[in-house]
């Protein structure tokens, strides 16, 4: 079986590395333009109106919806085209193998949530934001996991990316269901024309990318004046890419490798640049104990490690599932510590949940807070860990 130039390690290394580089030195600019004199000015960037029209079709939104509607739809292509491939040969394609990061991923995501509705209890308009400690952020952990090199075994990062898929599949199924309103039937009938479309091409396995974008922007444009998140038209075009190789190459694998580059150095930390610039004046600490900050916190940083771990502890225990080769429990630890970095899915999920700018400010706050916690709290313990085994077998 040929490799896919996206399974070179020394490559997902470096796009790992820079990429989470570039990741955090958008959300860092973000909060310094902020919390600057330019602040307003970058608010008023962001709520600037831009049209596209073709012909009597036109699209008007701010700056900032068509970067989380528009830009975004190719992140998720890129997790479409990645779900698939672990999914028939990777890490997902046997259920020996996809039994840990599977479960794991499932213990992770359901009790970050339940941790946050349970401190916004009886707050209707809170608990829309329930799936938002949910999900982590696979750019930023393996940014991490790059950064501390052997401390982290290969096999822990491929139990990372996995769970992450898995992850980022149940978020796409809570955004579909949850996340909709004010449903047209007729755009989403004509959005189901344009996913039935994109089938067929899988189907006949054609090789071409332009019929995949044509369908593809047609799906989009239907999912979106659909009620459903348009996003979810990016993973429809990501699962119909055929893997099927001719002359040791794939369009599936050919895309990813285009886009990753792309979506790391460009549209994650426009995203981020874009939804991460919080403003931190008049801060108090009553400010981080609020219910919507303090339940995404506890859901991230807290939530997050006891249903990564416990959920892989069981398992283990339970004999359904096996601790990768060349680690150990105290490395599963801290790995599920480190997925209590939400970063960019976690803002994603706030935007659908929240209009109002004073919730949205609060879930940037929660976010952030969490995500730096994680990362710090983790790279700490995998380092502590590796200095006891030095120690020992000195």
């Amino acid at each position: 079986m040929a490799k896919s130039p996206v399974d070179s390690p020394h490559t997902a290394d470096n796009t790992d590395l820079y990429g989470g580089i570039a990741l955090g030195v958008a959300a860092a600019a973000a909060l310094i333009v902020a919390n600057s004199p330019l602040g307003p000015q970058y608010q008023a960037l962001l709520h600037t109106n831009g049209e596209v029209r073709i012909g009597s079709i036109g699209l008007t939104k701010t700056l900032e919806h068509w970067i989380n509607d528009g830009l975004m739809a190719v992140f998720f292509l890129l997790v479409g085209l990645e779900i698939k491939r672990e999914a028939i040969e990777g890490a997902l394609a046997s259920p020996k193998k996809a039994a840990l990061p599977v479960i794991a991923a499932f213990g992770g995501f359901v009790t970050p949530a339940a941790i946050f509705a349970a401190v916004n209890w009886g707050d209707a308009q809170a608990l829309r934001g329930w799936a938002i400690p949910a999900a982590t952020d696979i750019a930023f952990a393996l940014g991490v996991c790059a950064m501390l090199g052997r401390k982290v075994p290969a096999s822990l990062k491929t139990f990372l990316l996995a769970l992450a898929i898995i992850d980022d599949l149940m978020a796409i199924i809570v955004i579909a269901i949850f996340y909709a309103a004010n449903l047209s039937v007729l755009a989403l009938a004509l959005g189901g024309f344009g996913v039935a479309a994109l089938a067929v091409l899988n189907l006949l396995d054609v090789r071409r990318p332009a019929f995949y974008l044509i369908a593809g922007l047609f799906t989009w444009v239907c999912v979106l004046k659909s009620g459903v998140h348009a996003t979810l038209a990016g993973v429809a075009v990501g699962f119909a890419m055929p893997l099927t190789r001719h002359g040791g190459h794939s369009l599936l694998e050919d895309t990813e490798h285009a886009l990753k580059p792309w979506v790391n150095f460009a549209i994650i930390p426009i995203f981020a640049f874009a939804n991460a610039g919080v403003s931190l004046h008049g801060l108090t600490f009553s400010n981080l104990v609020a219910p919507i900050p303090l339940g995404i916190i506890a859901g991230l940083f807290i939530g997050k490690q006891i249903g990564v771990f416990g959920a892989s502890l069981l398992a283990i225990r339970l004999g359904l599932a096996a601790v990768p080769d060349g680690t150990t429990m105290a490395k599963l630890y801290a790995m599920a510590i480190l997925t209590g970095i939400g970063f960019t899915m976690s803002l994603f999920i706030g935007t659908l949940a929240f209009d109002d700018e004073t919730i949205l400010k609060q879930v940037r706050l929660g976010v952030l807070m969490a995500s730096l916690l994680s990362g710090i709290v983790a790279a700490l313990m995998f380092s502590a860990i590796e200095r006891s085994s030095r120690i020992s077998h000195s």
